[in-house]
């Protein structure tokens, strides 16, 4: 296979389960499009879309958790979803994962409107205007919205997905109120999941920077807020819950039917 215009390192996900290939320096992936792919509900037989899906990190974990599910990426940074098609091959999940390259905001033909089971979502946590983007090109674009900001990919995120189907993002904490208004107007059962660093318990300083916030199309069942996950014990490692999610292929259960 030929070498990526990008420099590029692998690496494995979900102990061992998936490899992936991603930028050697800048863009790098994190924990989150893992914990995010892990709160997607989805089912055998069942199509999922991953909007903004970089190297295909979290598309290539949900289908190693869920062997019947069909998966499509949609990236818009041509080498990241270079990158993501040839880990597809890699993992061999090209029977069941297509990655496409292409802007929310002009999808592919391919993407038709509600068409997907489930959508999920990991945008841009950092709004253009605020903060210093990244001199890495590919970085930048990753974490600071271009023209799409956040209110458009829920947006899109909801156009594609089937009535009774989940929404799914991952994203700042400070920005829960855009979230909620943006999913509100045509869904219901929402919940927010937040994501602690360390357990609130013993550092009460502590604050979730990340929530995971899912909801279903259609749905009349009232918001609620869960305990969420919390990522460090004391020591600095992962507490098992964690580890369940991140190492051991687990789901996370936000059940949001009603």
């Amino acid at each position: 296979m030929a070498e990526p215009a990008i420099g590029a390192s692998t690496g494995a996900l979900l102990g061992g389960r998936v490899r992936l290939r991603q930028p050697a320096v800048g863009y790098r992936v994190a924990i989150d499009p893992l914990l995010l792919s892990a709160a997607v509900p989805a089912l055998d037989g069942e199509t999922v879309l991953d909007v903004g899906a970089g190297v295909g990190a979290g598309a290539l974990c949900l289908a190693a958790r869920v062997p019947g599910v069909r998966v499509v990426g949609l990236e818009m940074q041509r080498e990241l979803a270079r990158l993501a098609a040839e880990n597809v091959v890699d993992n061999a999940f090209d029977d069941r994962v297509d990655m496409l390259f292409g802007d929310l905001k002009r999808p592919p033909p391919k993407l038709g409107p509600r068409s997907f089971d489930h959508v999920f979502a990991n945008p841009p946590y950092q709004e253009a205007e605020r903060g210093s983007p990244s001199p890495n090109a590919i970085k930048a674009a990753s974490n600071v919205e271009g023209e799409a900001k956040l209110a458009d990919w829920l947006v899109f995120c909801l156009t594609m997905v089937k009535s009774g189907g989940t929404v799914t993002v991952i994203h700042r904490a400070d920005r829960l109120p855009e979230i909620l208004a943006g999913l509100s107007e045509r869904t219901g059962g929402l919940v927010v999941y937040p994501i602690w660093p360390r357990d609130p318990a013993y550092a009460p300083d502590v604050v979730a920077k990340r929530v995971i916030v899912q909801a279903r199309v259609g749905s009349r069942a009232p918001l609620r807020l869960l305990g969420g996950l919390i990522v460090h014990d004391a020591d600095g490692k992962y507490t098992d819950a964690a580890e369940t999610v991140l190492r051991h292929a687990g789901a996370l259960v936000l059940d949001v039917k009603g």
